[in-house]
């Protein structure tokens, strides 16, 4: 549902260009960064701009597009108030404005929202009403309370003056960039920020593109230009919460199908991986709407084979919750495909395990990088008396490399299945290999650290003596500088004297878990 003023005529980019010259932002907001992205431009071979609104007082942009709206109201308006329905960015954007201004703000929010969102919302002087356990209920209950308090309704996206506020981005882009420019990448929810964008752009330098970037799976806007109406989508992924907007709004739809050149989607891996561009380029950490433009130039670089252009990319905002993180650093090397995943069959006898080891130091590189390859999971449980599967995760040096190297493994005599591209796989299997093992006789668990450096894991591997048979391993790299890894080693109980000299003389640091509680739960027959 929009509540945007109704307009006597459509407003024109001529219309927007004036409305955002003289936007009311800066008495909250700040002029963002305009950074070159060093180390990224280096790799893809094109200059990457990167417009930091994670510098807001909010860590996001949303601030410049809700208090242009509330500094717009009358005296009278603002006396009365201002509410708004948000679980995000939007909300501590109001919250701020309302509290500059001197005005009440009501912010309704789902009963779900995480108590971190709703403390910074009071932090800032709002008034949290919690509603229902979904943005619709908490929209509904909010527009219930505007009509019943006299209170002005701040939509999120679909405003004029929301609208202007964004655009004052790309104002400042034009200010702070004034060469070659050959695109601007920016990410959609409801379509705020790209129709102000695209407004500015498009009245004062039409040879720039703007390209829209949404996720494969909340791409309301690309359905609805394509469809030329307004598509509302059943379900939308939460990943990218930001940009998680199941219809887009009038006034936005309206100018986006008419301005906008082309639309990008990404999906979460991509997505991921440009988080640490980001990191590794600024040292901030962004949302996942936050890098979804970052994301698309990598993907329209690749696609049209581009060099010597300069892109610039908004990040949009920075309200990524830490405990996503691991998930992040998790997808981002299979995102940026520096890491291919496999599943590979190999026959259950001895010295198998340390062929299929030999195999993999000996890979070659199939997209001609010389970088060194290494292990980056492995993941193994006995299982069966004939044959063992092993989850492997290596990295890679050019994209497309997985199946080659899957199709080598399999050329040498280890059936291998190309995992990197299976969302089952990546988000769940990697994390349960293992279980009980009813051959597990006689087994001895060990923790091992050991430094982390390339060949350092083959190293390890090789220097397992060969009569003692292994029943369980798994590693993951971590970027630590220690590499941890969790051992099974059947030890007939006449070989402790031998086994306890082997550890010594292996070197490494390391801890016996055969007794632990939870490998006896989990894992021990």
């Amino acid at each position: 549902m929009s509540t945007r003023t109704p307009q006597a005529r459509a407003l024109q980019p001529a219309d927007y260009l004036k409305k955002i010259l003289t936007a009311r932002v800066y008495d909250v907001a700040v002029e963002s960064a305009l950074e070159v992205a060093k180390n990224l431009s280096r790799r893809i071979h094109n200059t990457v701009l990167l417009k930091r609104e994670d510098q807001q007082p909010v860590h996001s942009f949303k601030l410049r597009g809700a208090y242009n709206k509330m500094a717009h109201l009358t005296p009278e308006q603002l006396k009365k108030g201002v509410i708004c329905a948000s679980a995000g960015n939007h909300a501590q954007g109001v919250a701020l404005g309302a509290k500059r201004l001197g005005t009440q703000a009501i912010i309704v929010m789902p009963t779900t929202t995480p108590s971190v969102k709703i403390e910074a919302v009071k932090a800032l002087g709002g008034e949290v009403v919690l509603v229902g356990d979904s943005y619709s209920d908490a929209h509904a209950h909010a527009l219930t309370l505007e009509k019943k308090n006299g209170m002005t309704f701040v939509h999120p996206f679909d405003d004029p003056d929301v609208i202007a506020g964004q655009g004052t981005i790309a104002m400042e882009i034009l200010r702070q960039h004034q060469g070659r420019l050959d695109a601007v990448f920016v990410a959609i929810g409801g379509g705020g920020l790209i129709a102000g964008v695209a407004n500015y752009i498009k009245a004062v330098r039409p040879d720039i593109k703007v390209i829209g970037v949404q996720m494969d799976d909340s791409s309301a806007m690309m359905q609805s230009v394509a469809k030329g109406k307004r598509v509302t989508l059943h379900d939308v992924g939460l990943f990218s919460d930001g940009t998680a907007v199941k219809l887009v709004g009038e006034e936005t739809y309206r100018v986006t199908k008419n301005l906008v050149d082309s639309y990008i989607t990404v999906n979460t891996d991509a997505v991921c991986a440009a988080i640490k561009d980001v990191f590794v380029d600024t040292r901030s950490i962004v949302e996942p709407a936050g890098a979804l433009a970052v994301a698309a130039i990598k993907q329209y670089v690749a696609e049209h084979k581009t060099k010597g252009e300069t892109y610039a990319a908004i990040l949009c905002g920075a309200n990524m919750n830490f405990d996503r993180l691991r998930f992040v650093a998790e997808r981002a090397e299979v995102g940026e495909e520096r890491e291919a995943l496999f599943a590979v069959t190999i026959p259950e006898q001895p010295g198998s395990l340390r062929r299929f080891c030999e195999l993999i130091g000996k890979l070659p590189s199939f997209g001609g990088s010389k970088s060194p390859r290494n292990v980056t999971e492995f993941n193994y449980r006995m299982s069966d008396q004939a044959k063992a599967h092993v989850f492997v995760g290596l990295t890679t040096g050019v994209k497309g490399e997985s199946s080659r190297i899957a199709g080598h493994f399999t050329k040498s005599g280890f059936e291998a299945i190309d995992l990197t591209h299976d969302e089952l796989a990546k988000e769940h299997i990697r994390h349960m290999v293992g279980g009980h093992s009813m051959l597990a006789n006689e087994e001895r668990i060990l923790r091992f650290e050991f430094p982390e450096r390339p060949g350092a894991l083959m190293k390890f591997l090789l220097a397992m003596r060969p009569g003692w048979n292994i029943s369980l391993f798994h590693y993951r790299n971590q970027g630590a500088d220690y590499g941890r890894i969790l051992m099974g080693l059947q030890v007939p109980k006449a070989d402790n004297k031998a086994f306890a000299a082997f550890l010594e003389a292996l070197g490494y640091p390391y801890v016996e878990e055969t007794q632990n509680p939870a490998y006896r739960l989990f894992l021990q027959r």
